[in-house]
Order: structure tokens, then sequence, then C-alpha cells
């Protein structure tokens, strides 16, 4: 059988907050649908369609924006390139209207209330976050298909065979960290070495490169729109942006015009441990207030854990004068492959194993990056990932009215501390003496996330949920 193969630009996507897996998954899934109605010449037979949500893209569906991403994704947006500050009128003109233009071509009626339907009290075998789509047809007929939304934006279609992604015969496949070490002994190749020979089995090198920096550029978008943006988040939480009031504190009287000369400024304010702790944080903060705000972040390898890899990049960039277009790919391309090897052996879906799924694995994700481009074997590269994660084991998603805020939003800069901390730990370690392996805490991690109560997987039954005394309309 042919193993899961997994590209850097599937690990990181670009796309719209707040969660890969209850906003980007279902927006692609309802562009699969229409795409499928399309490409079957049924789209202009359609006089209706009905959408059904199930398990936790139910439960924490509103809070999430499953709606506004699903009516998006009917509508044939691309999350990619959609204006951000058209989510609100072009869903807002939907409601309405009571009308939806499918694929941009095919207008029919459409009621929010009745046929995009929560269905809270039931779940579907596959995976917590489920979503059916059904299209009703002027002859009479109907045709409908089923998504899960299993994580970090990926989707799959119940009875698929595959993935979308054409399979190439990868010089160096890699299903586990072994595997992973296996060839860096063998080649004596760096891990992003290896992951650099993999990616050239799909495309040539300067469109990978081309591609790598692309996510780099979103990203560091992200960061400095959200350092010099301010009020509430979206939700009902009234939860009040707090990096641009950060970044103003911490720098000071230091004049900039752009993110190069931020940077550069970021470094006058000095290097001390708070210093760097206050700015490590601010570069989260700023990541994940956009991404609950419904702006462009890229899945890292989550919308919810999208702060933590960015932050650490920001880190090194700034702090380690990491800044040139061979270390940022260097970085991503390492975080890359450690978010693969959970996904191939774990999940990256909360729904499935909680905020460790998340948070934990982009924090082992920065950890490794940071490690290799700081000089790090490669057994220290995934000794630092082993760290990260093993110190996230056992983390509940339990967000508050089902929002991607509280405690969503303060855990990335948990996550980027940690990671930098893991780092230096492993860089400051003999890794022969290493008691336990990435492999060994990534089984570790899948037997918890099975073993763990289902209230605490994003589904706001429990936890912090239901312990805040909030009182929220959307939920």
């Amino acid at each position: 059988m042919q193993k899961e193969q997994i590209s850097v630009f599937d690990m990181f996507k670009i796309g719209i907050g707040p969660s890969s897996s209850h906003t980007l998954g279902p927006w692609r899934a309802a562009q699969q649908f229409v795409q499928m109605l399309d490409d079957k010449h049924v789209l202009p037979l359609v006089v209706g369609v009905k959408v059904l949500l199930y398990g936790s893209l139910a439960k924490t569906g509103k809070g999430h924006g499953t709606d506004i991403a699903i009516l998006l994704g009917l509508r044939g947006d691309d999350p990619v390139t959609f204006e951000v500050d058209q989510v609100g009128p072009k869903t807002e003109g939907i409601r309405t209207s009571n009308k939806i233009t499918l694929a941009g071509k095919k207008e029919v009626s459409f009621f929010v209330n009745d046929d995009l339907l929560f269905l809270f009290n039931e779940s579907l075998p596959y995976h917590p976050n489920a979503v059916t789509f059904q299209a009703f047809l002027n002859n009479g007929t109907a045709l409908s298909e089923t998504f899960y939304s299993i994580g970090g934006g990926f989707v799959v279609k119940e009875g698929a065979q595959g993935h979308h992604k054409s399979e190439v015969d990868l010089p160096f496949p890699i299903e586990t960290a072994n595997n992973l070490l296996h060839w860096c002994i063998k080649t004596g190749l760096k891990i992003s070495e290896v992951v650099m020979e993999n990616e050239l089995a799909w495309r040539g090198e300067k469109e990978t490169l081309d591609g790598v920096l692309n996510i780099f550029k979103a990203m560091k978008e992200c960061i400095y729109r959200g350092c010099h943006t301010t009020g509430l988040l979206p939700g009902g939480l009234n939860v009040g942006r707090r990096a641009a009031s950060l970044n103003r504190k911490l720098i000071g009287n230091h004049p900039y015009n752009n993110f190069d000369e931020w940077l550069l400024a970021i470094r006058k304010t000095g290097n001390s441990f708070q210093n760097t702790l206050d700015w490590v944080s601010c570069f989260a903060l700023a990541v994940n207030e956009e991404n609950a705000s419904f702006g462009r972040v890229v899945t890292a390898p989550t919308n919810g854990a999208a702060g933590v890899v960015p932050a650490v990049l920001q880190y090194y960039l700034v702090f380690c004068d990491g800044y040139s277009n061979e270390r940022i790919v260097q970085f991503l391309l390492t975080a890359s492959e450690i978010g693969s090897i959970f996904k191939k052996g774990a999940t990256l879906s909360a729904a499935m194993g909680g905020c460790q799924a998340e948070i934990g694995v982009s924090s082992a994700m920065a950890a490794a990056a940071l490690t290799e481009c700081l000089g790090g074997t490669q057994r220290q590269v995934l000794m630092a990932a082993e760290i990260a994660m093993e110190h996230h084991l056992g983390m509940t998603c339990d967000p508050i009215g089902g929002l991607v805020q509280i405690p969503c939003i303060e855990r990335n800069t948990m996550g980027a501390i940690k990671a930098i901390t893991a780092s230096q730990l492993a860089l400051q370690t003999n890794p022969d003496n290493a008691k336990v392996s990435l492999d060994a805490v990534v089984k570790t991690m899948w037997h918890t996330a099975l073993d763990m109560n289902s209230k605490y997987k994003e589904t706001s039954d429990g936890g912090l949920a239901i312990n805040i005394p909030l009182s929220l309309p959307e939920c």
C-alpha cells in the first residue's frame, strides 16, 4: 500500500482564520462539492442545496466560522486569494437575500437557518469533523457527498481513494523520525536538505524556493499586520487585541516604516531575557489575533496553532541574526517534516487529539527548525522536537464559546517559548543520552488522544468552556 506523501506545501497552507479544521477544511470541502457538480455537468440543474454539520463541526462551528467558510466555499471563493475584508459583506449578502451563487455560476435559493444545519447530537464514525453536502436537481434526483476535515486543512472525501496530490517516487521515503534519521546518517544531509530533495520530486528547485518564500511572506505580513491593529476580536467574548499595544510599548521611540525597518528597530531594543520573552509573545499574539479576526494566516500546522512557528522564526530572524532567504527556507523545510511525521503517526486534529495535536505539534516543529538553524545535529533536531511535544502531552482543547480565542491565543505564546527552551536544551545535550525518542513521543501522543475524553476535543463541552460564566449570543 502506498504511504502518505506530504509536501511542505501540504503542511503550510495560506488561508483565512480562525480554524484550519473548522474553517479552512470545510471551505475546501464546499469548493470540492460545487466543483464536482460542475465537472458532472449538473450544476445548471441544481435548484437547491443543503449542508449538514456533524460532531465537533456542529458543536463549535459557529464560534469557528464553519458556516461562513461553507458559504464562501459554495460560492467558489478561494481562501488563498479571497479579500478578507469581504468575508462579512459576502456572507451577509447571502443571509439577507436568501440566495447563493454556486461556483459563481448558478444562483439558487438558500435559507441559511434552514439549509445549513448544525446537528449537535449526531456524529459520523470516521472522524468528529464531518460535513455532508446535498444538491437537489430539477429532475427530482439528488447528489450527496460527505467530507471529513481531519486537521490542518486536510480534507478527505468519504469513499475516495488516494490523495489529490500526484504520487511520486520520493528519493527519501519517510514515515517516522527513525526513517528520517536513517537517511540523514546514510547521506550526511541535514534534515532540511533531505526534505528539499523530496520536494524536487514534485517540482523544480526555483518553484519550491519561491513557494516556501511566499509562505514566509504571508507569515511576516500577518505578524506585522497583527502588531499594528487594535480593537476587539469578533465573536462576543469582547477580547481586546494586545499585540499592537505591546509592540508600541516595547519599540519605544525607534522609528520604522516597513517590516525590514521594524526588525532593525526591534534589535535596537536590546536582547535581555525579559525583552526577548516579551517580543516572542508579541509575535505569537499578533498572528493569532489576526487568525481570530478572519485574517489571512498560514496553517502551521493548524490555524489555532498558527502563531508558534512564525513567532519562533521571527525570534530567529531578529535575535539570532538569521534573516536570509537560505535560512528561512531551511527553517520552514525542517519544521514541515516534523509536522508530517506527527500527521502520519498521530493527528493534527484537536477534535481527535486535543490541543496537544495543535500547539504541541507546532511547538515541536518550531523547536526542530530552530535547532537545525542554530547548528544542531540531526539527532539534536529530533531531540528538540521530542522535548517540545513531551511537555504538551495531554493538553486539552476546550475553547470558551467555541471561539479560537481563550485559551488558544495565549497558548501560542506558551508553545513558542517552549519551542525555544526545547531547542536550547537539545543544543546543550548529548542526544546519545536521550531516554525518549521522537517516535516514542508520537506514539504516546496518539495513545493519549485515543484515551482523552471527547469533552476535551474541541467540543466546548468541558474544561474552561463550561467553567467560565460568559453569555455568548452565538453559542
